[in-house]
């Protein structure tokens, strides 16, 4: 019955993963232009790649089913077209970034922050439209954050690593940078998941640690292992590989990341929209 439900939300989930791909790409784009020298062959590609799934997130949207079935978590519709707006207008505005840095470099930088707070408003709107209710929204607001700064990261972390490959004189402080910031973000998602779960928190309203038991305790669990305590000590093997310029290694590692941290961000999505479980 679980694993029907969690299907039953496919949508939902597919959005998770498309709008957190794109926002945590552009995020760590962002990062990498002030805080390292990342070539701009690569950050072009990022925000490319960012744009793309940003485009395929808004044509998901365009699919979300109006209800959810038995789930717990209730729709707010209102907030849908506010938030394909701003998702559209974060496609539009990096895209104009991207075409100034070439063109125009002194409007580049206000663009790409103006593109980066559209990505954080389609968040927005989205707690708002599946939190339900003020606490229900923060809560959501922060699991879709971290989802999508693990997600995206992960995958430009993934990409960067390839650019030593082809760029050989590339300095390895932009990928250390990258690698420990994704090992603080999934940290976080650590700490948040033993939060969430002895609170029960979410729309379900479990009583605390009811999680880890019963029906969904399957998924609770993989999320944990596969979706958070793997992905936090490969992580911490990036980094350390990273340091030692042993790039091949940590791109290796960084593939298994992608991977893994993708994985769990389906468990995260499918149990809050199938079962109304913040993990």
């Amino acid at each position: 019955m679980a694993a029907v439900q969690i299907a039953q939300n496919l949508a939902f989930i597919n959005w998770t993963v498309l709008t957190g791909l794109a926002v945590g790409t552009y995020a760590a784009v962002i990062l990498l232009r002030r805080r390292s020298m990342a070539t701009r062959g690569y950050l072009g590609f990022a925000t490319a790649c960012a744009v793309g799934f940003g485009l395929l997130a808004y044509l998901s949207d365009g699919a979300l089913p109006a209800s959810l079935g038995t789930s717990p978590v209730a729709l707010d519709a209102s907030w849908d077209a506010p938030r394909r707006a701003a998702l559209l207008a974060f496609c539009g505005l990096a895209v104009l970034a991207l075409l100034a840095r070439r063109v125009r470099p002194s409007v580049a930088g206000p663009l790409e922050l103006l593109a980066l707070t559209s990505a954080v408003l389609t968040i927005v709107a989205g707690a708002l439209a599946w939190g339900g209710g003020a606490l229900g929204t923060l809560g959501l607001l922060v699991e879709l954050v971290a989802l999508s700064a693990a997600t995206g990261g992960v995958f430009a972390a993934m990409i960067l690593g390839h650019w030593y490959l082809v760029t050989p004189k590339l300095p390895e402080a932009p990928l250390i940078l990258l690698s420990r910031t994704l090992l603080a973000v999934v940290g976080v998602q650590l700490v948040l998941f033993v939060a969430w779960v002895a609170t029960g928190a979410g729309p379900a309203d479990g009583a605390p640690f009811s999680a880890l038991t019963g029906s969904w305790a399957l998924f609770v669990w993989l999320r944990l292992i596969v979706g958070l305590v793997f992905p936090l000590i490969v992580c911490w093997a990036a980094v350390k590989t990273a340091q030692t310029r042993s790039m091949e290694s940590a791109t290796g590692l960084l593939y298994i990341n992608v991977g893994t941290i993708a994985a769990g961000t389906i468990l995260a999505a499918g149990l809050y929209f199938g079962a109304g479980m913040l993990v």
